[in-house]
């Protein structure tokens, strides 16, 4: 099947950050086969399928670089927490109680609401293992939805002292063992669904997991990807543990690398940059996720004065309460122009840069998606700009990152397949993911004590 999107406003992130006006792609099979216009392709491919694009944006799909899809059952139950209380009291416990029916309620949810906002590929950092099998219902989930991405079986192998339960500790050969046993089943070095390795965070780690992790990915080819220096207290219990930050600790045993994709990095300091640069390894900016928890602002402007690649991450829904990555573009511009006072510090299109080609990039896919160009898998987001709150438009760019609330979304396309028609799926019942998840979001706070009905909270005093 081949279609032609025609008569768009094309922003194509390609190498010269072209922005088209009338311009028209053409999808056959898996492919963007030409870039021109209407009555061109029209001659070259009069079989296609014609989509008018007129009064449209029509953009590379956006890749969202952090999630953790389980937590799509937890959204709104842990306002207003620090990051150590949330995991401990709410996030934990939940985790620990997981079924292979909430875990594929989330993730079929979460891959939903990601293609409703235009997000084409996602990597899932899936930590919660208390019982065999829920990696394979993340990974069935993704092939379902028909979404992009890799999902990254993690780990924690120690931190009961801190608060991990118990039921989400494995001995390093347990966890390491199920990871290849998951990469040797569903793996595809060419496929649309990876899978990668997720050590989950420093103060829940030892030594011998990081090493067997840094081998195990020397083995299979697959993506690292890690929380990283979130919080002083992640920075603390490094130096306690190991005499240095997390990242320079990850530097020194070889672990970094330019298939690490380093998550949050909030508390880098300009050593930690240099090391992450001198080791090519790739940054995940959860700039909704940090405010949330309140884990502070990452120097993101030294990181790509650095030159280091950064993407856009929702991160899980119980820390930022949806995977809406035009929300975090608006964030992730904003925060930095208030902290440093400088309107100019982070523009609209580096922050579309990060939510497009550069989180390609982070993830080792920029050669097949995040851009706009022929020759490239056929992901892309078709952007309606008729809703009110994205006109009168004078910048696209502009219109898509400080004005769309991502609803606006109308068609989405991945590997060629319509996945999205004018805001109805063609392959998802979305009445039927919503009411799945809603009974497996109630159920898994009734057997987690977190369905107690919340009073009203004005303020903290």
């Amino acid at each position: 099947m081949s279609y032609l999107l025609a008569d768009g406003w094309m922003i194509t992130m390609n190498p010269q950050r072209e922005i088209l006006e009338q311009a028209s792609l053409l999808i056959e099979d898996k492919t963007i086969r030409a870039i021109g216009t209407r009555d061109a392709l029209q001659q070259r491919y009069p079989e296609a399928e014609i989509i008018d694009c007129r009064e449209r944006i029509i953009m590379p799909g956006m890749v969202n670089t952090h999630t953790h899809l389980f937590q799509t059952l937890l959204k709104g139950l842990g306002d207003d927490m620090v990051l150590k209380k949330w995991f401990t009291c709410m996030t934990g416990p939940s985790a620990v109680a997981l079924t292979e029916e909430d875990v594929y309620a989330a993730a079929l949810h979460g891959c939903m609401e990601s293609l409703r906002s235009g997000v084409t590929s996602l990597v899932d950092f899936m930590y919660a293992h208390p019982r065999p099998g829920l990696t394979a219902k993340v990974i069935e989930a993704f092939e379902v939805s028909g979404i992009r991405g890799h999902v990254c079986r993690g780990f924690l192998t120690s931190g009961a002292e801190h608060g991990i339960p118990a039921e989400l500790i494995e001995t390093p050969e347990q966890a390491l063992a199920d990871a290849r046993a998951v990469i040797d089943r569903y793996h595809q070095v060419d496929g649309r669904v990876k899978v990668g390795l997720a050590p989950s965070m420093i103060w829940a780690l030892d030594e011998k997991v990081l090493r067997g992790t840094r081998q195990l990915a020397d083995e299979t080819g697959v993506l690292i990807t890690t929380h990283v220096a979130e919080t002083d207290f992640e920075i603390e219990q490094a130096k306690l543990r190991f005499q240095a930050s997390d990242t320079e600790f990850l530097s020194d045993i070889g672990f970094l690398g330019p298939d690490v994709l380093a998550v949050h990095c909030v508390q880098c300091n300009s050593r930690d940059i240099r090391a992450l640069k001198h080791h090519d390894t790739r940054v995940s900016h959860n700039p909704c996720s940090n405010l949330y928890l309140a884990s502070g602002v990452p120097p993101i402007p030294d990181m790509l004065a650095a030159g280091l690649t950064v993407g856009l991450g929702s991160d899980g829904p119980a820390s930022s309460n949806n995977h809406n990555l035009f929300q975090a573009m608006k964030v992730a511009a904003l925060m930095q122009k208030g902290v440093h006072r400088d309107p100019t510090i982070m523009t609209a299109e580096k922050v579309l840069e990060m939510a497009t080609i550069d989180g390609a990039r982070a993830i080792g896919l920029d050669h097949l998606v995040g851009s706009l160009e022929v020759g490239k898998r056929a992901d892309v987001v078709i952007v309606d700009t008729s809703h009110p709150a994205m006109t009168p438009i004078h910048h696209p760019v502009s219109s898509l990152v400080y004005s769309a609330l991502g609803h606006e979304v109308s068609d989405v396309f991945v590997d060629g397949a319509y996945l999205l028609r004018n805001g109805e799926f063609t392959q998802l019942n979305q009445k039927e993911v919503m009411a799945r998840s809603q009974r497996a979001a109630h159920s898994l706070a009734v057997r987690t004590g977190n369905d107690n009905a919340r009073g009203w909270r004005s303020a903290a005093f």
